[in-house]
């Protein structure tokens, strides 16, 4: 019997690899939508055959910048892009990635998330979107981003931080499973604890040995910080809440 394909946009990102991982262990066909591997969901290039007898797509794309208007345009253009061709094609759902609390930013990358989450869920192929709060991996990507000299600064953050690959699990999930009716159009995923970014960059630091000192901040210059500081961007009492925690995470062989 052959084997069900899904296709997987992102396929080489920080979910998308998971993704691929853990449908090909589930035995399904993972097919990568990627510009290395040839398919474009922004041109649409080679879409169309990555998309040909596909039953399900797994969005996992990233923009590639942080700017509101660029990150808009690829969102927006790529989601349609899945729906149109993939609509032709016979694709029977798009499972799409976004951000816990997205919907209450004012600026930047959060609103070209609103805009994605908008063409996603009013296309033509049936949709949902799994909104997850901050990866575990995104504690040393802010740590390099804040660095000056031997200081890190960091926004202050209230966060509930979760796996990249415990993310990929729930979209895999929601991917394959049986919608006998409409799903819920919006789900969230989030890790199983409360946390301060600041506390687990120190904690990650002190793990690697670096001598890194981190400072927390408050960015006034950044319309949305009070989000971050607010704890407006924790999940929801509906939220679905996987591990490991930020501790567990760093002691087994996820920590990357």
């Amino acid at each position: 019997m052959a084997r069900s394909k899904i296709a997987i946009a992102g396929a080489t990102g920080r979910v998308g690899r998971h993704v691929v991982t853990e449908l090909e262990a589930a035995g399904y066909v993972a097919v990568p939508i990627s510009r290395s591997v040839g398919v474009d969901v922004v041109t649409g290039a080679g879409l169309e055959g990555a998309l040909e007898s596909v039953e399900a797509v797994v969005d996992a794309a990233g923009g590639a910048s942080p700017d509101q208007e660029e990150a808009t345009e690829f969102f927006t253009t790529a989601a349609r892009n899945l729906h149109r061709i993939g609509s032709s094609a016979g694709v029977g759902r798009i499972v799409s990635v976004s951000i816990v609390g997205v919907h209450q930013f004012t600026a930047g990358y959060g609103v070209a998330k609103q805009r994605h989450e908008e063409e996603i869920l009013s296309g033509a192929v049936p949709s949902q979107v799994l909104r997850a709060t901050q990866f575990h991996e995104f504690v040393p990507q802010l740590i390099a981003w804040g660095s000056d000299g031997g200081i890190t600064r960091l926004q202050r953050m209230r966060t509930q931080p979760v796996a990249a690959r415990a993310v990929a699990g729930a979209l895999v999930e929601a991917a394959t499973v049986d919608w006998a009716a409409a799903p819920d159009p919006i789900v969230e995923v989030a890790g199983p604890r409360e946390e301060n970014m600041a506390d687990l960059a120190r904690r990650f630091v002190n793990w690697t040995g670096d001598p890194l000192e981190i400072e927390e901040v408050v960015n006034e210059a950044d319309p949305d910080h009070e989000l971050y500081e607010s704890g407006a961007l924790l999940p929801g009492q509906g939220a679905r809440l996987v591990g490991p925690t930020f501790a567990e995470w760093l002691d087994g062989a996820d920590a990357e």
